[in-house]
């Protein structure tokens, strides 16, 4: 899977002031790709300038290993994208609303209409007017225009805004979907943390236009070695004083104790507490939320100005 876009060292600035600032960071294809932060982050000013609606200051751009810079129209032929909302007829047809998109690229035909129809699950309802769907299928819709001209990269700022828990699951199901069977770069940006972490499998956090972090959502990767790991134990202070006289760090948390181990150290921690006759009722590791690791890794900072 090689790198679909690419940005180095990519700067912005408006009246003196840095929006963008060294902004680095590629995506995969096949990977759904998130690009967390607070309102004001410079999330939408970062998308804007990757499909060339606004300019870069410094640095490059790259999809498809085309410049966007210097090979705008080779760059953008390979890119889907939905910068806030879809743009839709309510008096026309779902199908109609893909007719008239499929006239700005070549070649699009009724099958290929239809195939992507039913990729985004509106074969049911594709002939029914736009003003009778829901968000979600409005949503879903708007996808469905940005594939028919089959991109390498689906690009969508903020696409659960506004749905409830049932659409944004619905998206959330179709991204996963489209990712897997067409092998497509699905950048989504957004500040919803729940939704980013069952969504995406990597997440590049920006905050006041800075990359803070780059966070593997399936793996631990970015932490070190030593993980926390709970252990429901029948005394505590005696659990504690054992691991502690030889050389683990454990503290109360809850109605047990939460050691910091690394995977190695664990059967040997285990052994010691019931070589000292303590009982074992549990041992899991702790698994940071995304939330948790957003608040560590920005230190609790304050939401960035609008940009």
């Amino acid at each position: 899977m090689g790198a679909v876009v690419e940005l180095e060292n990519v700067t912005k600035t408006i009246k003196g002031r840095k929006i963008i600032d060294n902004l680095s960071f590629s995506v995969n294809a096949g990977e759904v790709f998130g690009f967390l932060g607070p309102n004001g982050a410079g999330k939408t000013t970062t998308i804007r300038m990757i499909v060339g609606l606004i300019g870069m200051t410094s640095g490059e751009i790259k999809i498809c290993a085309s410049s966007v810079r210097k090979e705008y129209e080779n760059a953008i032929s390979h890119v889907g994208a939905i910068v806030e909302n879809p743009e839709l007829y309510k008096f026309l047809s779902g199908y109609q609303n893909l007719q008239q998109a499929a006239r700005l690229s070549k070649g699009v035909t009724k099958e290929k209409i239809d195939e992507i129809a039913a990729l985004v699950g509106l074969t049911d309802r594709i002939h029914d007017k736009v003003k009778t769907y829901s968000l979600g299928m409005r949503q879903r819709l708007g996808i469905a225009q940005s594939l028919l001209h089959d991109p390498k990269i689906l690009i969508l700022d903020e696409p659960t805004n506004g749905l409830d828990p049932a659409g944004i699951r619905e998206i959330r199901d179709y991204l996963r979907r489209l990712a897997e069977k067409k092998n497509l770069a699905i950048i989504v940006s957004s500040h919803l943390l729940s939704e980013m972490e069952m969504m995406c499998d990597r997440i590049a956090i920006i905050q006041k236009g800075k990359l803070i972090n780059i966070q593997n959502v399936s793996s631990d990767e970015t932490e070190s070695d030593k993980k926390t790991y709970f252990c429901d134990v029948d005394n505590r202070n005696k659990a504690i004083k054992v691991l502690s006289k030889n050389g683990i760090q454990a503290v109360k948390h809850d109605k047990g104790v939460q050691i910091y181990l690394e995977t190695s150290e664990v059967p040997d921690a285990l052994r010691l507490l019931l070589e000292n006759d303590l009982l074992v009722f549990e041992m899991r590791p702790v698994k940071k939320s995304l939330e948790e690791k957003f608040l560590e890794i920005t230190n609790h900072s304050e939401v960035a100005a609008h940009v």
